[in-house]
């Protein structure tokens, strides 16, 4: 099976590469920017015949989209290139997937939540409520690839990090050894994702479609929107904590506070806790622990031995 993979030179897309290597599939790994030592095809997802001309190149049969515009503050000025890439890409890359009867994995994100108060972990029927332009042209997004109606596997994900890029662990590890005093959000509560964790999911998805393809069956069961972060639950406030005390930064006074301190063009989910039954009954998949997951993540990043 030939898979393509857009976005692979940010945190997913770095995993996927790793996790790649145990596969017997063929993958080509896409981005806009050539990256050193890292072999990538240069591949401009808002423009829909490159993509056609990249899926007939290498007769790809999925497609996992890990590309996004995620700069969530920058995107309320930015609303219309926000908008091409999270929601007109991803509909580019689902008609091709439809033309090509093939499958594509797209990357979306619990910010498609947020407007409501809730209080229990939100689930993949829930009606959309995001409150800024990010959350919005996810959720565009995932709208557009229903309406193409090719056969898709939306996962919404949270708090993404890894080795790689810029990201929460790497500015707070830097943070709490450098500052005497650190203030962080303790009333916005969701939970932390390892991104090689989601990768390894993405993975048994596509390991799935293959063995459904081997059956010769005519679309995919197991199509549809799904969850996907760490287990567990903790705030801004709690992740910086554990952060610092695994890397051993004991001497920063690490205090929480309110949103409100720290002004944004946009409001941020309060609640934004993820249900993931549904991926682990569909899928077989056994969840890290968020600490877990954290732990092995500062390992990898030679934080921790």
């Amino acid at each position: 099976m030939n898979v393509l993979v857009t976005g692979a030179n940010g945190q997913l897309g770095n995993e996927m590469r790793i996790v790649s290597k145990e596969s017997a599939h063929s993958f080509i790994f896409t981005d806009v920017v050539q990256i050193e030592d890292q072999k990538t095809e240069l591949l401009d997802i808002t423009d829909l015949e490159a993509v056609r001309r990249m899926a007939d190149k290498y007769q790809i049969d999925c497609i996992v989209n890990c590309a996004a515009y995620t700069n969530v503050d920058k995107a309320e000025s930015d609303e219309n290139f926000c908008r091409i890439l999270n929601a007109v890409a991803p509909e580019n890359l689902a008609l091709v997937m439809k033309e090509r009867a093939g499958l594509l994995v797209h990357i979306s994100t619990d910010y498609v939540f947020g407007g409501d108060p809730y209080n229990t972990p939100c689930r993949e029927e829930q009606k959309g409520t995001p409150t800024g332009v990010y959350g919005a042209t996810k959720l565009e997004g995932e709208e557009k690839i229903k309406i193409v109606g090719c056969d898709s596997v939306i996962i919404r994900t949270a708090w993404l990090y890894s080795e790689f890029g810029r990201n929460f662990v790497k500015t707070m590890l830097n943070l709490t050894s450098s500052k005497p005093l650190l203030k962080v959000v303790f009333d916005q509560t969701g939970t932390p994702t390892y991104a090689y964790d989601l990768a390894e999911v993405i993975m048994r998805v596509l390991a799935d479609y293959a063995e459904e393809n081997l059956k010769g069956k005519e679309g995919y069961s197991k199509a549809g929107i799904y969850h996907f972060s760490n287990e567990g639950v903790c705030s801004w406030y709690d992740f910086t904590k554990k952060i610092a005390k695994l890397a051993g930064n004991s001497t920063c006074d690490i205090q929480p506070c309110h949103s409100c301190e720290f002004p944004s063009p946009v409001k941020r989910p309060a609640y934004s806790v993820l249900d993931k039954t549904k991926i682990k009954e569909t899928f077989g998949v056994k969840i890290p622990y968020w600490t877990d997951s954290l732990e092995k993540c500062m390992k990898n990043m030679g934080v921790i031995h």
